[in-house]
């Protein structure tokens, strides 16, 4: 009997319409909102090197508090997921905006993953039925129109296209490779290492592309971006990840990277509400059509 087979019969139907997922999508979202927040006062990297500093500082003397068990045998493999799910995702996304990357199409292209983790499902021993195939592609459409008012090539670069379609494969291979290789581990020690993995990744590309320093010269420490760091390392870094983690380790990977749909649309909603974005009719039915591809994927099996 295969991982996802068991996971299947213990976890329970409809469960994706609970409130942890849905509590993981809204933490999720609000990363594209810290971003929007941060990023005028720092560099990405620099940024992404606060943001995982911070978690470390927290997370590390408290699993030695708690004498939190050591994944024995797991350490690298949960260190290549963490390289991926993070220094390899987050960085690229935020670099590809940097350099240019427009933030609706930057969404699109992202909003690939669900799609690609199903074509690759088989890989880690998932099946993917006619009805899933249905509402993943409803979930894509719904992406595409919410974003499609803010839609803009100006500004686009191969740079950033490269840097935004690197994050998207790094990932969906982070999220599979998670899957297959290291579903069960301590959330408290798991995080601490993918932290310092993706910290030691980044550190050199700081220095060598933001001429990143001990003093931090670059950052503009402003309540603003003081603000967008402590959201970032409590809210995303540990919050939703711990929710991702947990989601990975009990589900199909196809369902995990399906919420995602829902994130163009939770985060319009919050721009509009915060930013007075405009949110159209389209993107309304863009919403209706996300929520229809995600129903129609995680929803009860035939």
């Amino acid at each position: 009997m295969t991982h996802s087979s068991i996971a299947a019969q213990t976890t329970p139907r409809h469960a994706f319409l609970s409130p942890v997922p849905l509590f993981f999508v809204f933490l999720w979202s609000t990363g594209f909102i810290v971003a929007k927040f941060g990023l005028p006062y720092a560099p990405p990297l620099t940024f992404l090197l606060l943001r995982f500093a911070g978690v470390l500082v927290i997370l590390g003397p408290l699993i030695a508090l708690m004498r939190a068990p050591w994944p024995r045998g797991k350490v690298g493999h949960i260190a290549v997921a963490g390289i991926l799910l993070q220094a390899g995702y987050v960085a690229g996304v935020w670099c590809a905006i940097k350099a240019g990357m427009p933030a609706g199409l930057s969404a699109l292209i992202v909003g690939m993953q669900p799609i690609l983790t199903a074509i690759a499902a088989p890989l880690v021993g998932e099946r993917v039925r006619p009805r899933q195939w249905l509402g993943l592609l409803c979930g894509i459409g719904g992406v595409a129109l919410v974003v499609a008012a803010k839609m803009s090539l100006v500004g686009l670069s191969w740079p950033a296209l490269a840097l935004c379609t690197g994050a998207l494969l790094s990932i969906t291979a982070g999220t599979l490779y998670q899957k297959h290789y290291c579903p069960q581990f301590d959330l408290r020690v798991g995080t601490v290492i993918q932290f310092a993995a993706s910290a030691i990744v980044v550190l050199p590309f700081a220095v060598a592309f933001e001429d990143l320093t001990p003093a931090l010269t670059s950052v503009d420490w402003t309540p603003r971006f003081v603000g967008a760091l402590l959201w970032s390392v409590l809210a995303l870094s540990i919050g939703a990840i711990f929710l991702l983690f947990a989601l990975i380790r009990r589900s199909d990977a196809t369902q995990v990277t399906t919420l995602m749909y829902l994130t163009p649309p939770t985060t319009a909603v919050m721009a509009w509400l915060m930013f007075g974005e405009a949110f159209s009719p389209l993107g309304i039915a863009g919403m209706v059509l996300a929520v229809l591809g995600v129903m129609l994927v995680v929803g009860r099996k035939t």
